[in-house]
């Protein structure tokens, strides 16, 4: 059955996208985890105490999460086979983002295409941490396509894995585990020992898919007839290059694949900061580069739930 609730929360997605409200699941595991961190997190604490609370927070949500969203798919399910089959495609929906970043990406492009520098900054700035008000149109575009690349992993094909082999309430661990990272998995004064407990364990979480992530842009430059060769070589030269150890396979994957370079000098609160290059840039980043990305995304995960649907169904 996880196979169809893949499939299900695929199509949901798709149609109807993330829908923006204060009873999103992730919403509210974000306000659970904000609501612990008050209690655990003190700046008078030692680093050994930040240390364990923030692990004590780690375990605290996962062992919620799991459990409430184990309880609703085993309540829904004890209604009728329909209503954990529906239920729970709509419940994993919600742990992925295919619509809300091709809906994203596509905004900003619209408005680099029509000249709205100052929009397009605006907007780019919602999808990510550096300065974007001095950003040219490259900048913005390059900004735009590392932010879809990275997502491909954290915001669709981790959460899938997760169900294929753990059902719904593994995919929600999973989305608690990177909705903390977010939050508290900073390396600043004070999430430095905090957060350090749940940076690592979705570094860990994150390892599998994002190596799957680089093989199946592989795959979907080949499918796309994109650059194979150049993504693999870029996967396999650049990846270990980036400040993560997992968002470098599909970030290093899409530069290869779309024959443009990633990474390079971003500005942070006014601070320099450079990240290390990936791919060749053979062309100049242009918005349709944007388009392109969100090609190879939703290609990314058409192949994913094809591939768990023949796996599943072999295995039985």
């Amino acid at each position: 059955m996880t196979e169809y609730l893949i499939v299900g929360a695929v199509v949901v997605d798709c149609l109807v996208g993330d829908p923006r409200t204060s009873l999103h699941p992730v919403v509210i595991i974000g306000n659970f985890i904000a609501w612990l961190e008050r209690r655990l997190l003190q700046v008078t604490y030692s680093s050994v105490y930040k240390k364990l609370g923030g692990a004590v927070l780690v375990i605290s949500v996962l062992a919620v999460v799991y459990g409430v969203v184990w309880l609703a798919m085993a309540a829904l399910s004890s209604l009728h086979v329909w209503a954990g089959y529906i239920g729970g495609a709509v419940l994993l929906s919600f742990t992925i983002s295919t619509r809300s970043l091709a809906e994203a990406g596509r905004e900003i492009a619209g408005f680099l295409s029509s000249g709205n520098m100052e929009q397009a900054r605006y907007k780019v700035g919602w999808i990510v941490g550096r300065d974007t008000a001095k950003l040219n149109t490259a900048e913005v575009t390059r900004a735009t396509v590392e932010t879809v690349a990275e997502n491909i992993v954290d915001g669709i094909i981790s959460p899938l894995f997760y169900a294929a082999i753990g059902g719904v309430p593994l995919a929600f661990m999973y989305r608690a585990v990177n909705t903390m990272d977010s939050m508290v998995g900073y390396k600043n004064e004070k999430y430095q020992d905090f957060g350090m407990v749940a940076a690592r364990v979705d570094d860990v979480f994150n390892y599998i898919p994002a190596r799957i992530t680089g093989l199946l842009i592989i795959v979907a430059a080949a499918l796309l007839k994109q650059d194979v060769r150049g993504a693999f070589q870029s996967i396999r030269r650049d990846a270990s290059k980036h400040p993560s150890p997992n968002s470098g396979f599909s970030e290093a994957g899409v530069a290869g694949a779309l024959g443009i370079g990633l990474g390079g000098l971003n500005y942070y609160g006014g601070v320099a900061s450079v990240r290390a290059y990936m791919g060749e840039a053979k062309r100049e980043l242009e918005p349709i580069h944007i388009e392109q990305t969100i090609q190879i995304m939703y290609a990314v995960t058409a192949i994913f739930m094809i591939a768990t649907v023949v796996c599943k169904r072999l295995i039985a």
